[in-house]
């Protein structure tokens, strides 16, 4: 049996695609399955040059916004920016502070720090500030939930600025402006901007306003970490946003980001969404997780190359602390959630749960059992929780189903936070797990494998692997290529990883030899056949710093036997 379902995708009806783009039947089929079903999008898709990029006036409130930040510029106020403490927010700080700082603004950062004080806007950090003399606040990755916060901010005569990318709730605060491409009220043509993103438009439309566009070429580094970072689809506007980030990193890093590549496996000129996704932004996130998040926005903001390697080494130190503990922690929980039995909803609890890592946790849960998982860390009077979830079971709708029990909920469809008094826990528990009963009765929980074509491994060679990259960069929402194989002949197979996690292979198919890896597929080894069905993507393997193509095989089945002829 397939540990995923299989879902391959229907070919394109249109032979237009085909003929009009010049590109092998395979590549246009690959286009036409992620939404491009007329000639005309193929190019700009494939450039994801300025074209994908949306005029920033037409962002909700962004003309209050550019004419209150003037206002602050020409009398020089001292305007904070208040961050979130993950990779996105980190880079969208940076980004204002650093592009404000270049218009001769008197700018500092802020960023709460993750144990202490928690994700939002905070009266008791607003007070602080406005008592060092701060008169203008904007936020970015944060702050369209704060309606106390902002309240209480407006009595003090501190003026807010909201910049954020999260779901609005029905009353949004009283702030001076509040910029988010999500608001009801938006007309912009691009929903899914991170919050880097929204903070790059913000920039734009200021830099416009005095003819420095050009200006926002050095920041594009930026809003590519926090976009790939923050797993925001790459598809639309977020496709320029990263390609052009992506060129800036590979030709010129800043400091901080030249160390963490040296720290690591990645060369300049070879980085890719994947890059950021797996090796740098868990880095810049390992800070705010153990610690704060404050060093990895200096490692981004820093001039001083001593500085950067000093900083770069400690994120390193970090983040292999944050593996270890994440191990630990994944281990319990997961032993917590058999003992209680699998349920369409999985929750694991416990007063050592570190709230760092929580989120992490309760990803590689709801990945290895595909449901909805939380993670929580109780405390005598508040507990906090991170929740992960599956595309069957939107959990910011279920939180706000719950919200007479929390204290403060936000985030995503797959992905949020909350915390409550303790004594609330026993009945969220009970009502989310009725939910999730309710809605996910009936549905097969495996993960589905969408799969872009069925095609022999001989098809594959050749310049290939070459013409499928100008489709990157991939992500969500423009995943790398997947594909099927039937009926490969299996010429060696065995572990690897220091828990023998993975799979290695060696598939053989119409007289040509591929190397293949089987991440987390180790407990299948017993599963393996003679001829194996394979699902998988092409990537390269760079080790040893000698690079060759190989398959990343994401699932499997034993191949049916060979039907026999009559004789």
């Amino acid at each position: 049996m397939n540990h995923c379902r299989w879902n391959l995708l229907p070919p394109a009806p249109d032979k237009r695609l085909v003929n009009s783009s010049g590109f092998p039947p395979l590549i246009a089929q690959l286009l036409y399955n992620r939404g491009l079903t007329e000639p005309s999008q193929l190019e700009p898709f494939i450039t994801a040059d300025k074209r994908l990029s949306g005029d920033p006036s037409l962002l909700p409130d962004m003309h209050l916004a550019v004419a209150r930040i003037y206002r602050a510029l020409l009398s020089g106020e001292n305007i904070a920016i208040y961050g979130d403490f993950d990779a996105d927010g980190i880079t969208a700080t940076a980004l204002l502070v650093q592009g404000l700082s270049s218009l001769g603004g008197k700018v500092i950062p802020y960023i709460p720090h993750r144990l202490t004080e928690g994700y939002g806007l905070k009266t008791a950090a607003l007070e602080n500030l406005h008592r060092q003399g701060i008169s203008l606040v904007i936020t970015v990755d944060c702050g369209i939930t704060a309606l106390a916060e902002v309240k209480r901010a407006t009595r003090l005569g501190l003026d807010i600025i909201v910049t954020d990318h999260h779901t609005p709730l029905p009353e949004i605060p009283p702030a001076i402006a509040i910029v988010n491409p999500k608001r009801a009220d938006s007309s912009y043509p691009f929903s899914e901007l991170t919050g880097a993103g929204v903070a790059i438009k913000l920039l734009q439309a200021l830099f416009q306003g005095i003819g420095k566009e050009e200006q926002l070429d050095e920041l594009m580094d930026l809003a590519a970490l926090g976009t790939v970072a923050d797993m925001a689809p790459l598809s639309g506007e977020n496709r320029y946003l990263v390609k052009q980030g992506l060129k800036l990193i590979n030709a010129a890093p800043r400091l901080g980001i030249r160390e963490i590549i040296s720290q690591t496996e990645l060369s300049i000129g070879s980085l890719d969404a994947e890059s950021i996704s797996w090796i740098i932004a868990p880095r810049l996130n390992a800070a705010g997780r153990l610690a704060h998040a404050m060093t990895s926005y200096k490692l981004l903001m820093t001039n001083s190359p001593q500085e950067a390697r000093e900083l770069a080494i400690w994120l390193e130190q970090k983040n292999a602390e944050r593996q270890r503990l994440t191990t630990k922690v994944l281990t319990k929980a997961r032993e917590q959630i058999l003992a209680q039995g699998i349920s369409p909803l999985l929750i694991a609890s416990d007063r050592d749960y570190p709230v760092g890592i929580a989120g992490l946790v309760a990803g590689r849960l709801s990945e290895e059992f595909y449901r909805p998982a939380i993670v929580v860390r109780t405390g005598e009077l508040v507990s906090s929780g991170s929740c992960r979830s599956i595309s069957e079971f939107n959990i910011i709708l279920a939180l706000n189903q719950c919200s007479s029990l929390l204290s403060q909920f936000g985030g995503h469809s797959q992905a949020a936070g909350f915390t409550l008094p303790t004594k609330n826990l026993t009945h969220l528990k009970q009502h989310l797990s009725q939910l999730a009963a309710e809605q996910l009765a009936g549905v097969d929980l495996r993960p589905q494998l969408d799969i872009d074509a069925e095609v022999t491994l001989p098809e594959l060679s050749g310049d290939t692997f070459q013409i499928i990259q100008q489709l990157a960069p991939f992500g969500r929402g423009n995943p790398a290529p997947t594909f099927l194989s039937r009926r490969t002949d299996v010429v060696d197979c065995h572990t690897m990883g220091s828990n023998r996690e993975h799979l290695r292979l060696k598939l053989k198919q119409g007289g040509i030899v591929w190397d293949g890896v089987g991440f987390r597929l180790g407990n299948y080894l017993a599963e393996i056949s003679s001829y194996l069905d394979i699902v998988y993507n092409l990537e390269i393997d760079r080790w040893g710093g000698v690079e060759r193509l190989r398959l990343n095989i994401l699932d499997f089945a034993p191949a049916p036997p060979a039907p026999t002829t009559p004789t």
